[in-house]
């Protein structure tokens, strides 16, 4: 049964300069004609793919704080009237900007059963916010922070990211030293991608932008899970730490590979063994949805060969790794039966490890994940 949705918003009053995740520009956008084909693919979704109640919701972007008053109502009152769930069990997650986060949205989130912030800070750095393209600065953060407590809100995440240009280890540990004495309850913190199609890729392709190598940003790494365990977070998957019983529920939809609906342009949904893609453009989103259809543009009917492998490249992103009794009562093989030639290679570079109830990543594996995740990938 599927228990999580995710929402996208694509609207930004600003792009930044690293983000390639399916956004436009606010302005002159047709904002209440897509909130109103959301509401329609939400209905026509539960339709089709019932589920009798959901244990988590996350609405993300682009920015769901760019939304106006009046276009957050509305979008969070489609939300109740179309998806099913119990209020008093669900984690409700919005993201949201922090020189967006007003005392008027926060009193209107609250009371519209959003129960989890995920705030996107990025570095208390100003100068660094500038370079990266954000237009919110650390006084932004600090407001919507005491804001959000006033409201009542007591689950509250914060992102951060490390290797940007020109980012030193002394301004990481100032992030960090700052991050802490807030108080929060979940810390992301994320090395910088650079993806095709943005600000900082067009950078680099010109030789002008300076990222620290490969070793620097092992050492920042490095420095956040110390600083992390030192301060009282959990470390429970490779870029996400939280105090007790505060991790994301949603995110660890993914990390299970359970499936979940997906809502909005360019939003991805995996729902009875299929993986599907909704159309990205919001001109033809609206118009698929306007003609009775699902916006789908893309589906993938996972085989259990891919299931089998999502369960090892997803669940060793966790830091408890991959259960072996719940890899067997999913597939009924065991993990060996498939694997047993790559564990035992990534055991013997030192990158996996195994207990009698997991396999798990190592200390070293962590900084390599990627290798090992690429391991089980087309050996079956």
């Amino acid at each position: 049964m599927i228990r999580a949705a995710y929402l996208h918003i694509p609207f930004c009053t600003h792009i930044c300069h690293y983000c390639d995740f399916n956004k436009v520009f606010l302005k002159g956008q047709p904002v209440m004609e897509y909130l109103q084909a959301m509401e329609q693919e939400m209905k026509r979704t539960i339709a089709q793919f019932p589920t009798d109640q959901l244990h988590t919701i996350f609405v993300g972007g682009g920015t769901p704080t760019a939304l106006d008053i009046r276009q957050l109502d509305f979008l969070l009152t489609s939300i109740h009237n179309s998806l099913p769930f119990v209020a008093d069990d669900v984690e409700f997650t919005l993201e949201a900007n922090p020189n967006e986060l007003s005392r008027e949205k926060l009193q209107l989130l609250k009371e519209a059963g959003v129960n989890r912030l995920s705030i996107g800070v990025q570095t208390f750095d100003d100068e660094l916010l500038k370079h990266i393209g954000r237009t919110h600065r650390q006084t932004d953060v600090l407001r919507a922070l005491e804001a959000a407590k006033a409201v009542g809100f007591s689950n509250v995440s914060i992102d951060l990211m490390y290797g940007l240009p020109g980012q030193t280890l002394a301004q990481l540990q100032t992030d960090l030293a700052l991050a802490f004495s807030l108080d929060v309850q979940h810390i992301s913190a994320y090395s910088l991608i650079i993806e095709p199609k943005t600000v900082f890729y067009n950078l680099m392709r010109k030789g002008n932008l300076s990222l620290p190598d490969q070793e620097e940003e092992a050492e920042m790494y490095e420095e956040i899970m110390k600083k992390m365990e030192e301060n009282k977070y959990n470390q429970y998957e490779l870029s996400n730490y939280t105090r007790p019983g505060f991790e994301s529920r949603h995110n660890l939809t993914y990390w299970n590979n359970e499936e979940y609906y997906g809502i909005g342009a360019g939003a991805h949904s995996y729902v009875n063994g299929t993986r599907n893609v909704n159309a990205r453009p919001l001109k033809k989103y609206i118009e698929l949805i306007q003609q009775g259809k699902l916006p789908y543009i893309e589906h993938h009917e996972v085989s259990e060969t891919e299931q089998m492998e999502e369960e090892m490249f997803l669940g060793l992103r966790k830091i408890e790794g991959v259960a072996k009794q719940r890899f067997y009562e999913k597939f009924h093989r065991s993990v060996h039966d498939v694997f047993a030639e790559v564990i035992e290679n990534e055991k013997e570079k030192g990158l996996l490890e195994e207990t009698a109830t997991h396999l798990r990543l190592t200390h070293r594996g962590k900084l390599l994940g990627n290798e090992v995740f690429q391991a089980f990938l087309g050996t079956t």
